[in-house]
């Protein structure tokens, strides 16, 4: 059974913070430059994907990687199947961590209309969650995004995560919902709006027991989704560092005292393959604490 009590207190009132791991065939090329691998040290995508794992497995395996202060992690799918010393990650994170294994489950997003991205169609969704659930992951994440204030376009953003999330829960696993609002937005703190209410409109839907997380930007006005950390439905809402640095993410998601962090690009900000590993480990270590005291 994937969906373990001890994780699933640890999720929700665990002191910490869920590294994001999960950089896909698109993001990947951007997080390899700025760790310092260029687009020449890999020729074919199964090596690009080799660099990027080696970059994972460095973060996991530092000293400061551990459920005192990173309680969950989101993988990419292959992933999954990778190892560390011999072991699948998602058994060596809990076992050997002690963080709570998440699968990146969406394979993109459509191109923009009425102003938001929906989630491309993933057909093998069902099978990719008995594999997960197998593999000992504990949940998913899918992310869409919202770009403006356009409710329509937010509605259909909403009620396609809450479908996803059915489906999710259906399999033993528990959804982080990611409706991601574009930090760029002229209209953000108008969409935000809008997105609490449809949020709180499909929590009301979901049955007792069909628990989800929430991954969403940090919002304009701080507080905002206090109300949706509160919704019995919701096991934690997290937050997303949307392009932010890392020092920026971590002083808006101080004000928002409801919200942890789940930060993908503000965790590895600095750290570069050339470091030795003492240098690595240090640099990872303060963005560790940096992101953990935001989040409590």
């Amino acid at each position: 059974m994937s969906k373990t009590s001890d994780q699933y207190a640890q999720m929700q009132t665990g002191a910490g913070f869920i590294a994001a791991l999960d950089q896909s065939g698109g993001s990947t090329p951007k997080a390899l430059g700025l760790y310092g691998v260029d687009a020449n040290d890999y020729a074919t995508e199964e090596e690009m994907f080799d660099e990027i794992q080696k970059m994972r497995e460095r973060i996991i395996l530092a000293d400061d990687f551990n459920g005192k202060k990173v309680i969950g992690a989101i993988l990419f799918e292959r992933t999954m199947t990778e190892s560390i010393e011999g072991k699948k990650v998602p058994d060596y994170l809990w076992d050997n961590c002690n963080v709570v294994p998440f699968l990146k489950i969406d394979k993109g997003l459509e191109d923009e209309a009425d102003g938001v991205q929906l989630m491309k169609p993933m057909p093998a969704l069902d099978t990719t969650l008995q594999a997960a659930a197998k593999a000992g992951i504990f949940g998913t994440k899918e992310r869409s995004v919202v770009n403006i204030a356009n409710a329509d376009g937010i509605e259909k953003v909403v009620a396609q995560q809450f479908e996803v999330a059915r489906q999710v829960v259906a399999a033993g696993l528990v959804p982080i919902i990611e409706p991601e609002v574009n930090i760029h937005s002229e209209t953000k703190a108008q969409a935000e709006d809008m997105l609490k209410a449809a949020l709180l409109k499909h929590l009301d839907t979901l049955a007792e027991g069909d628990d989800v997380m929430l991954k969403l930007t940090i919002p304009s006005n701080a507080g905002l989704y206090d109300d949706l950390a509160d919704h019995a439905r919701v096991v934690r809402v997290v937050a997303l560092s949307g392009g932010y640095s890392t020092d920026e993410a971590c002083e808006k998601l101080g004000k928002n005292t409801k919200m942890i962090a789940s930060f993908s690009r503000a965790l590895t900000e600095g750290l570069q393959r050339a470091m030795s590993d003492a240098e690595f480990n240090t640099a990872l270590g303060s963005n560790i604490d940096k992101i953990y005291r935001a989040s409590i």
